[in-house]
């Protein structure tokens, strides 16, 4: 077989779905496969999954993989969502279901990791990494703890399921709230929880070979037994390679579950509150805001309006912005800018002569603003005035970086009419990459790096081509609305206006719900 003809499998294990893409030697994408499951939620705040449903998903995205492109395949890597745990026995056998970054039940644990704006924690915490959520671990299940030997992020366990290592990797561990912000275990730290030392895997980089496919698992997939298993990266990371992100402040914007504003960077960047500074899957560095509720709130809009998603999206972009309704998308709590795991939505200023296209755009809307004010952030632009502002980025205005360009990843944001409200309320140009499945292009590249078919130098040759998709203009989702508000309603103000008065109300709601989140 010539070099041309290996191929290298990526898989995605995401919040929502399992993807999987073949890719040949030269980084292009030649199937694709995906499998979608919902979140576990057996109480409110909790998010969990059996991880036989992502076993049994990466079987059955495997079946629709080509023969021909299976047998090809020489090398795997690994792409997962970020900041869960999966605690397993000493031969990687789940003791309960995975808990996953959405989970908020350890809300009350997060004294551990004192914040405040003068003494910014090296990164963010939120309940839904894996630190407060083994300390949950040890006070409501000890026999789940006493029985543990590791605590693996989802997609390490996927990876020792199909025969690899007991590995995790700098991109995934610093973003655990265990760890120094380069990725090696804090055991200080991690003694003074008292959480055993013996749960967290030793550190391999994520282009390294950690391990290599099973006979077992090799049969169930259709692939070759022993081929090489990347250790992995985070999902995030991974888009990014992927996504050909390689100069200094390159940017990409990730639209899926949540929503992800990453900026490169060759060095540590500085703290900042709000914002997470994680290695990339290359030994880099980004700044990154994350945004937990994009399309996790727009899935819940659609449904609470009974919409198909086609009808969601003619309806909502056939309709004019209202002068009074604004949707505040924290529907499960928000990381960047707030910090605020006890943020709560839903729309203000409803009135009896909108409609439910009317609502829907709004819903567009207020995720498009939560995206903006993560942005924001990154910028360095400030959030609002007074005290509340003071809690966010403003004081960061001379370590922000002006942001003017996003390339776009996830699938989210493939709607000419979305990618024009998203232009317009992030003030920026945005370019759709030659690749939809980033995340899990990201991962095959790091099987072929862990199998040596290609060098870190050959990576930014094989950059996707990016097209410029939509500009930011004078309001120009407001200007393409058709028609005229209904009788007797005024004409909604210009957005950036819009977006003042979703800052303003968030800063006013932000603590109605706080006693009933926790």
């Amino acid at each position: 077989m010539s070099p041309l003809q290996k191929r290298f499998l990526g898989i995605d294990l995401g919040t929502g779905s399992l993807k999987l893409g073949i890719f040949d030697g030269d980084g292009i994408e030649r199937a694709t496969a995906s499998v979608a499951y919902a979140l576990e939620t057996p109480q409110p705040g909790w998010a969990e999954m059996a991880v036989e449903r992502w076993w049994s998903a990466l079987v059955e995205a495997c079946a629709k993989l080509p023969e021909s492109e299976r047998a090809a395949v020489r090398a795997i890597g690994f792409s997962g969502q970020m900041h869960g745990v999966v605690l397993t026995d000493a031969a990687g056998r789940a003791l309960r279901p995975a808990m996953l970054w959405p989970d908020t039940r350890a809300h009350a644990l997060l004294d551990a990791w004192p914040d405040d704006p003068a003494h910014p924690q090296p990164n963010p915490v939120a309940p839904g990494m894996a630190g407060p959520l083994l300390r949950w671990v040890l006070q409501h299940e000890p026999q789940v703890a006493q029985a543990a030997r590791w605590a693996l992020q989802p997609k390490d366990w996927l990876r020792v399921a199909l025969g690899g290592a007991f590995a995790a990797d700098p991109s995934d561990a610093c973003a655990t709230a265990l760890a120094a912000p380069d990725g090696a275990w804090d055991f200080a730290l991690i003694n003074r929880l008292g959480l055993p030392a013996r749960w967290f895997a030793p550190l391999a980089a994520s282009h390294a070979a950690s391990g290599t496919l099973s006979d077992a698992a090799a049969q169930a997939l259709g692939l070759l037994a022993g081929i090489v298993l990347a250790t992995g990266a985070g999902d995030t990371p991974c888009a990014a390679l992927g996504s050909g992100l390689a100069d200094e402040g390159d940017a990409l914007l990730t639209t899926g579950t949540g929503g992800q504003i990453v900026v490169t960077s060759r060095s540590e960047p500085s703290a900042r509150r709000g914002l997470h500074r994680y290695r990339s899957a290359t030994g880099g560095w980004y700044t990154m805001a994350a945004m937990q509720n994009v399309g996790v709130a727009l899935e819940a809009a659609r449904g609470w309006l009974s919409y198909d998603w086609a009808l969601a999206y003619a309806d909502a972009f056939a309709a004019p912005p209202s002068a009074t309704l604004t949707f505040l998308p924290y529907l499960s709590g928000e990381r960047s800018p707030w910090l605020d795991p006890t943020a709560r939505g839903g729309w203000l200023g409803a009135s009896l002569g909108d409609t439910r296209g009317t609502l829907m755009r709004s819903a567009f809307e207020g995720v498009a603003f939560a995206l903006r004010a993560g942005l924001d952030a990154v910028r360095g632009t400030g959030i609002g005035e007074g005290e509340f502002a003071s809690e966010g980025t403003r004081d960061h205005a001379q370590t922000g970086q002006p942001v003017p360009t996003l390339k776009l990843a996830g699938g989210g944001s493939v709607d000419a009419r979305w990618r024009q409200l998203l232009a317009d309320a992030l003030d920026a140009s945005l370019y759709a990459i030659d690749c939809p499945n980033a995340a899990a292009r990201g991962a095959a590249l790091l099987g072929g790096l862990a199998c040596g078919h290609w060098r870190m130098r050959d990576l930014a040759a094989l950059a996707p081509a990016a097209t410029l998709v939509s500009s930011p203009g004078e309001d120009a989702a407001l200007a393409q609305s058709p028609g005229h508000p209904p009788l007797g309603q005024p004409r909604a103000q210009p957005l950036a206006q819009r977006y003042a008065r979703f800052i303003d109300l968030y800063g006013r709601v932000r603590t109605w719900f706080a006693p009933a989140a926790r």
